[in-house]
């Protein structure tokens, strides 16, 4: 067997898989699916494959469309292909894809420039609710968005939609007759306005297809062999526009899981993966179990979540051994829990961990805000999900055109190094800034180009020149695959699809969170069970599973802690854990550990939650707050923060200057008993603050 042009030799390419992953790649060209279960190396066994193929002459990699879900895998893939000797292959996202082809067939079909693409929804939905007479609020906004997406990739028609709307979940306050009008404004807006969003390129383009033979002739001249990855995940519209890609042939490899299905909501069908053997009556399915991801107590844990589903899963079988049963922790209320997770992270932090080897999931967006000020308190760079993206960031765009400007003009030297020293004309070293803040950022930011360069000099024996490095960052600023930054990532679990860490916390695993209030039918509990799995299969070292029992301290609305927890510790253990939960029973600790009731040092009665451990009092008995001490501890926090060019809030909350206050402090261990003083903020501010009090009380200079 010989390689393709730049590629490996076909036999080197088997030599690194195990026996599943090797059938998948050796599967003569047709119909294939692969189940593969989380961690089980699926993007591994389709870039082989490709590469084996190409290697065998099999197929001509320019022939050949990937197709995936996210940007980052979409570029993971790419990469991958590359370091294979394929880098002909178009590895994209649906989306991707169909708008490069929309672009250019655009003056065969069409009159006139092409539209305006619509990236976000937000404002056109508010003038469509506008036009009918409805108030124009974000969470009516984002939900009827949501509706509008899930007619069109479910290519529900108006109408159609109008017959089916009465079993619909509905915006509140918005009927079927409503919404029908609504769509119907959004349509006619797009319209007037020369306007498409996303949804209507797979729609159009699909339209096209099936309608210019002479078009899609030119596309199946031009792609010939499909993968698709995480197929669980296609909608009708992406089935059908595959399908029209496909044409008569079945080079067809696709590659799901049906556990990890988690956008039913949008649209999402497994029912295209589990269907697709009927549909291509040679297809052959090859099942990946062997996980090499998670701890063999982390895969055992997702094993027994699916247990549960009166479905016949895949089940994993680990290979990697060791580690720890995930931590089980309760906490009083949702502060005590953040306070608790960031501690958690700042003991890693200390014992070495990296901060973007750490996650912290959650089920809704609205929960990261407790977390993100108990991190900031802490003193631990976090990334939040959904933010900023990363190439559109200031220095990132400076950082790019200083490479480009360097790429021809410098004399041969490692990778790593080039970059480094281009970015250091821009204010980079190595040794990052003690203190957070934008500083901190611009250097983080920095550091994950000269993070990106060693890890592609460490893939290749040879020395890569600076401007392949340069079209590497080109090419990932196109797809928006930016490289890791040094933070601890805060993300919803629907975020964290496909990504993994060592470390992962989950919190907030309470009825009505996980699962969601709102999940009530059999087949929504089923989704939530899936996105729990999803969410336990992101660990690759240690796992944490946190809740609270109320929303705020001293709360009367006691939460249960979810049954997706229970079914993890057994009868017995659920039982136990339901009784030291009704007595009053905390462990913000180790799990399972219960500590001894605390009291009151005034009144006698039990300390609730870790805030009023700390400070050794009940919350009715807290003492008033020196007014000159906090007058001037809110003062030093306005100069600091602008100094640092940071929200007030980051470097320390009000409540915790209410709490310094309070104690007046004479040394910086005074400070450990205030809540929200983790060891990296008494670091960095214990001195300055000591400082401070003592120059309110005394009337001695502060620095």
């Amino acid at each position: 067997m010989s390689a393709a042009p730049g590629g490996k030799d076909a036999q080197a390419l088997l030599a690194a898989l195990d026996p599943e992953q090797r059938r998948v790649v050796e599967h003569p060209i047709g119909p294939l699916v692969v189940l593969a279960g989380a961690g089980t190396g699926k993007t591994r066994a389709m870039t082989h494959r490709i590469a084996y193929a190409a290697a065998t002459g099999a197929l001509e990699p320019q022939q050949v469309l990937a197709l995936t879900f996210t940007a980052k895998a979409a570029g993971e893939m790419r990469a991958r292909l590359r370091g294979l000797g394929v880098p002909g292959v178009q590895a994209r996202t649906f989306h991707s894809a169909a708008l490069r082809q929309l672009r250019f067939f655009w003056p065969a079909f069409a009159e006139g420039p092409f539209p305006e693409l619509i990236a976000q929804k937000a404002g056109a939905v508010a003038r469509a609710l506008a036009e009918t007479g409805f108030e124009v609020e974000r969470e009516t906004v984002r939900d009827v968005a949501a509706e509008i997406e899930f007619a069109a990739v479910s290519m529900i028609g108006t109408e159609e939609y109008a017959g089916m709307a009465a079993d619909r979940e509905l915006p509140e306050g918005i009927d079927p007759a409503a919404m029908v009008r609504i769509m119907t404004a959004y349509g006619e807006l797009k319209t007037r306005g020369r306007m498409l969003d996303f949804e209507d390129v797979l729609l159009v383009l699909t339209g096209v297809l099936a309608t210019r033979e002479d078009i899609a002739a030119q596309v199946h001249s031009q792609y010939r062999h499909f993968v698709v990855d995480e197929f669980q995940d296609v909608s009708p519209v992406q089935f059908d526009l595959l399908s029209r890609w496909l044409g008569r042939r079945s080079s067809l490899c696709v590659v799901g899981d049906p556990a990890q299905t988690i956008y039913t909501f949008a649209g999402a069908t497994d029912s295209f993966l589990l269907g697709l053997p009927q549909r291509f009556e040679d297809a052959a399915t090859i099942s990946l179990v062997r996980n090499y991801r998670s701890r063999a107590p982390i895969v055992d844990a997702a094993n027994r979540v699916l247990a549960h589903t009166g479905r016949s899963p895949l089940v994993l079988q680990p290979t990697r051994t060791g580690g720890q049963p995930p931590a089980l922790l309760e906490f009083p209320d949702d502060e005590a829990e953040a306070q608790g997770i960031a501690q958690r992270i700042a003991a890693q932090l200390t014992a070495g961990r990296r901060a973007s080897d750490i996650a912290v999931l959650f089920r809704t967006n609205g929960q990261s805000r407790a977390l993100e000020e108990a991190l900031a308190n802490a003193g631990i760079a976090y990334v939040l999900r959904g933010g900023e993206r990363y190439f559109a960031r200031r220095e990132v765009k400076e950082a790019m055109a200083m490479l480009r400007a360097a790429r021809s003009a410098r004399a041969p030297q490692p990778l790593p190094d080039a970059v480094a020293e281009v970015l250091a004309s821009l204010g980079w070293t190595a040794a990052g800034p003690a203190r957070g803040g934008a500083l901190r950022e611009r250097w983080e930011s920095l550091s994950a180009l000269v993070e990106l360069a060693r890890r592609l000099q460490s893939d290749r024996e040879l020395p890569v020149p600076l401007a392949e490095f340069v079209a590497e960052l080109e090419d990932r600023r196109e797809h928006q695959f930016a490289p890791p930054v040094d933070g601890v990532t805060l993300a919803s679990v629907h975020a964290a699809k496909g990504l993994e860490w060592d470390s992962v916390h989950i919190v907030g695993l309470s009825e009505g969170l996980l699962p969601i209030s709102y999940a009530t039918t059999p087949a929504q509990i089923a989704e939530e069970r899936r996105l729990f799995y999803v969410a336990l299969t992101r660990a690759r070292d240690e796992l944490t599973l946190s809740w609270s029992l109320a929303r705020q301290s001293g709360s009367r609305v006691q939460r249960r802690v979810s049954r997706f927890v229970g079914e993890l510790r057994g009868k017995a253990q659920g039982a136990a854990a339901a009784q030291s939960a009704r007595s009053g029973a905390r462990r913000p600790g180790a799990a399972g550990a219960r500590l001894r009731e605390q009291q009151c040092a005034r009144c006698a009665r039990p300390l609730d939650g870790a805030a009023e451990r700390r400070m050794g009092r009940c919350s009715h008995c807290a003492q008033a707050a020196d007014a000159r001490v906090l007058e001037a501890l809110t003062a030093w926090r306005e100069e600091t923060a602008a100094r640092l060019r940071v929200p007030a809030y980051m470097v320390f909350t009000t409540a915790t200057l209410a709490a310094i206050a309070e104690v007046v402090p004479q040394t910086p261990a005074d400070l450990e008993r205030v809540p929200g003083m983790g060891p990296v903020k008494l670091g960095q501010f214990g001195a300055e603050v000591v400082a401070v009090v003592a120059s309110a009380v005394h009337g001695s200079p502060a620095p």
